[in-house]
C-alpha cells in the first residue's frame, strides 16, 4: 500500500520532471537528449540476446560514480572479455563521461523514472543479468522489479552519510523495504556499513573505496605540472566550487584587501557544473578581475588574475597545475566534493567544515597530512598564504597525499572478488 501510494506520487510527478528537463537543457542540452528513455521508451528494438553475453547493467548517476565506475568496468572487462554493458545515468554530466566507456555491443540509456510501468518496460526491454548501483542510488520499485524478475541488485562502493540516514528513516516505511530486498551491499567503509545496516541493507562486506584505484590522466598532469613551472606566483586553485561559493571567496578576498593582506596567488578556478561557467566568468569580470578561460588556451595558459577551468574530464591537467587546492562544496553546507582526486595528483587540499559526504576520506586524509581543515574559508585563505611560500612544507604535504591515495588501494580487486560470489 505504502509503494503503491509512493508509485502514484511519481506517475503524477511526471509533467514536473518533464518541465524540469526543459528548463535544465537551456543551459545543459544533454537534459534534452532522449527524454523519453526516462520513462521507458526506446526508438530501437530491443537488442539481440547473444548467448553468454547477457547485460550487465552498471548505473552510475552522475559525474563521479561514473568515474568510480570506469575503473570497475575496466576490471570487469579484463576478467570477462564477453562483458555487455548496459549503462544509465541520471545527469548529463554523467551520461558525457559515460560515453567514453562504451564498446560495440554496449548499450547507453538515461535512468527509468522510477514508476511501476516505467521499469517494468526497461527491465523487458533489456533483460539485464545483474545490476550494479554505484554508491547510493536505491529506488524502491526498482529494487522491487528487479527482485521479482530474480535479477540480482547490488549496490557497490556502497556511501550513506549521517544526514543521508537520517532522512532515509524518516521515510522508513518506504526506504528499509528498498534497501533489504537488495541483493548484497559492499560499503566504502565501516562508518556506512553501520549506517546501511540500520536501514536493513544486507551488507556483506567493506571494500573501501573505488576512486583510490584511478589513476590521474599521466599526460594531463604531465601538461599541468609543466605550466605550473612556467607561472610567476603559486597557484592556488578552487575544485568543483559550487554555487555561491566564488563569491564567499571574492568577499573575504575585498576584506584581506582593505585589511593590507592581499593574497599574492595566480588562481584558478573550476565549477563543478559546466552550466555555470559562463556565469562565474561574469562574477569575476564584475569584481574587477580578468579572466582567462581554458577553452580560449593554446600552448600555454594566458596571463590574467583568474584562470578559469572551463572544461569537463580535465581534473588531472587542473590539479597537476595547482600547488594546492581548496575543496568546493566544503565551505558552504553542501557536504564537500572528492578529494581522493586531488591527493592522487600529489595535490595538497584545504577543505571547510564541511563535508559530510566524504567525512571519512576526509578525516582521513586530514590525518595522513594530505589535507588541512579550516573552519571558515578566510582561514583556509591564510592556510594557503602559509603553505605556498614555504617550500620545505609544501613538498611534505605533497609527498603527504600521495602517500594517503596510494595507501588505500585495492577496493577494485576486493570489489571483484566479492561479486564472483554472485556471478553464477
Amino acid at each position: 500500500m505504502i509503494r503503491a501510494l509512493y508509485s502514484l506520487a511519481l506517475w503524477l510527478a511526471q509533467p514536473f520532471l518533464r518541465r524540469k528537463l526543459r528548463a535544465r537543457a537551456a543551459s545543459e542540452p544533454g537534459y534534452a537528449h532522449a527524454v523519453e528513455q526516462r520513462f521507458g521508451h526506446y526508438d530501437f528494438p530491443a537488442p539481440t540476446p547473444v548467448p553468454g553475453q547477457a547485460f550487465v547493467w552498471l548505473h552510475a548517476v552522475s559525474l563521479g560514480e561514473t568515474r568510480a565506475a570506469a575503473v570497475l568496468l575496466a576490471a570487469l572487462r579484463a576478467r570477462r572479455p564477453g562483458l555487455r554493458l548496459l549503462l544509465t545515468h541520471g545527469t548529463a554530466t554523467g551520461w558525457e563521461q559515460g560515453r567514453a566507456l562504451l564498446r560495440d555491443g554496449d548499450v547507453q540509456v538515461w535512468q527509468p523514472w522510477d514508476t511501476p510501468g516505467t521499469v517494468e518496460r526497461f527491465l523487458t526491454h533489456f533483460r539485464p543479468r545483474i545490476g550494479l548501483l554505484m554508491e547510493t542510488e536505491v529506488w524502491p520499485n526498482m529494487v522491487a522489479a528487479c527482485k521479482a524478475a530474480r535479477i540480482p541488485l547490488c549496490l557497490v562502493n556502497a556511501r550513506l552519510s549521517e544526514k543521508s540516514l537520517r532522512q532515509a528513516l524518516r521515510l522508513a516505511w518506504l526506504a528499509r523495504p528498498a534497501y533489504e530486498n537488495l541483493t548484497a551491499v559492499w560499503a566504502q567503509t565501516e562508518d556506512d556499513a553501520r549506517r546501511l545496516r540500520l536501514l536493513g541493507a544486507p551488507v556483506q562486506g567493506v571494500t573501501g573505496n573505488l576512486k583510490f584505484d584511478a589513476a590521474p590522466n599521466a599526460a594531463q598532469l604531465a601538461q599541468g605540472r609543466a605550466w605550473r613551472a612556467d607561472s610567476q606566483r603559486p597557484v592556488l586553485m578552487f575544485a568543483s566550487a559550487r554555487e555561491g561559493e566564488e563569491q564567499m571567496l571574492l568577499d573575504a578576498l575585498a576584506r584581506r584587501t582593505a585589511a593590507g593582506q592581499p593574497l599574492h596567488v595566480q588562481w584558478l578556478i573550476v565549477p563543478r557544473h559546466p552550466q555555470r561557467f559562463d556565469a562565474v566568468a561574469v562574477l569575476l569580470k564584475a569584481a574587477g578581475l580578468s579572466v582567462s578561460r581554458r577553452s580560449g588556451w593554446h600552448d600555454a595558459p594566458t596571463v590574467a588574475d583568474v584562470w578559469l577551468g572551463d572544461s569537463l574530464g580535465e581534473m588531472a591537467l587542473y590539479y597537476g597545475l595547482a600547488d594546492a587546492a581548496l575543496l568546493g562544496g566544503s565551505f558552504a553546507p553542501l557536504g564537500g566534493q572528492n578529494l581522493i582526486e586531488a591527493a592522487a595528483c600529489a595535490c595538497p587540499v584545504l577543505m571547510g567544515p564541511h563535508t559530510f559526504n566524504f567525512a571519512e576520506a576526509a578525516e582521513l586524509a586530514v590525518a595522513a597530512g594530505a589535507a588541512l581543515r579550516c573552519a571558515h574559508l578566510e582561514r583556509a585563505l591564510s592556510a594557503a598564504q602559509e603553505l605556498l611560500h614555504d617550500p620545505v612544507a609544501l613538498e611534505h604535504a605533497r609527498h603527504c597525499a600521495l602517500a594517503w591515495s596510494l595507501a588505500h588501494q585495492g577496493a577494485t580487486r576486493r570489489t571483484l572478488e566479492a561479486l564472483d560470489t554472485l556471478w553464477g
